[in-house]
């Protein structure tokens, strides 16, 4: 199954609306995202991404909430695999 997780963006990087990209922090794990779909999205705000993909920005409350819930499940582990899945 493939969820939506929320990550904090710690940098971006390039111009083109439709190829810019974030470096989004994961509860620590550093995975590259495409910013296409939220074109208002800065350094520092919370972003769901889904297959690589940055869908919305999220409220950093329920960013943490869904860590929490994430925790408790274990699926945080996978958010370190490098699989290619989501």
């Amino acid at each position: 199954m493939c969820l939506a997780v929320p990550g904090k963006i710690i940098s971006i990087s390039g111009d083109d609306p439709l190829t810019r990209m974030g470096k989004v922090s994961f509860g620590g794990v550093i995975k590259e995202a495409n910013l296409a779909y939220v074109p208002e999205a800065q350094i520092g705000d919370y972003v769901l991404v889904h297959v690589g993909f940055a869908l919305n920005i999220v409220d950093e409350a329920e960013a943490h909430q869904v860590f929490d819930y994430l925790r408790q499940m274990g699926e945080l582990d996978e958010l370190g695999d490098d699989d290619g899945g989501g």
